[in-house]
């Protein structure tokens, strides 16, 4: 029996929880995956923070926390908090643990894993990619609020330039290699540079376009960036 392509999906929390959580979105996107699981893949779901996350952060920086790493904890906790969302909607077919250490050796079995944020310093991105190296994925979906990368943030000029195809040359000369806290990037840069090290395949798009990304896994034009 041929072996099971696995997929991992970086799933950003801008799309999951936009404001609430978006149950419209998740519906859709089961649907999805519950019929790409039909013809023959598995997924690794890898969640982030969204709107939850940057409440409470506010709520504690403004109740009088200080501490970076305690503002860390409370992110990825709250991507924790997704995760488990989004792995009660596939039950039986689910991992029966979130993964929340992509450094240790998973025995997944079923169709669908699905993982969330892991330690301060360290993106979900990351984790994403960590988790792509350890089951042989060759291809990673990363969902978020923006449909291609630009050369500059398209909502603050209007002249930016837009990508459809880049090297993994091209992209670490838009974004780097380096963490800088804060940075606006579309892949996280050090994520960035294991993905080009593994020759990954990564597309970026946006993630609530669903019909898109079933266009990107059946092979046809989609809209997006592609690297490799």
């Amino acid at each position: 029996m041929a072996k099971k392509e696995v997929i991992v999906i970086s799933l950003g929390g801008s799309i999951i929880a936009p404001d609430n959580v978006d149950v419209s979105f998740l519906k859709k996107f089961k649907k999805l995956i519950q019929v790409e699981i039909k013809k023959g893949k598995r997924f690794i779901l890898i969640t982030g923070g969204g709107k939850t996350c940057r409440r409470y952060q506010e709520a504690s920086k403004k109740t009088g926390n200080k501490d970076p790493n305690s503002l860390d904890w409370i992110g990825i906790k709250s991507t924790w908090l997704n995760a488990e969302v989004v792995k009660g909607m596939f039950g039986e077919k689910a991992h029966p643990q979130i993964i929340i250490d992509p450094s240790k050796r998973i025995n997944f079995k079923k169709d669908v894993l699905v993982g969330a944020g892991w330690k301060p310093g360290w993106s979900t991105d990351y984790d994403a990619v960590l988790l792509a190296k350890q089951f042989k994925a060759t291809r990673l979906i990363n969902l978020s609020n923006v449909e291609y990368v630009y050369d500059k943030d398209p909502r603050k000029h209007k002249n930016a330039e837009r990508y459809e195809n880049l090297s993994w040359n091209e992209f670490i000369g838009i974004v780097g290699t380096k963490w800088v806290p804060g940075k606006n990037a579309p892949f996280d840069p050090v994520a960035t540079k294991l993905a080009s090290k593994l020759k990954l395949e990564v597309v970026i798009m946006n993630g609530s376009n669903i019909r898109n990304i079933k266009k990107y896994l059946s092979g046809k034009t989609f809209k997006g960036t592609l690297i490799k």
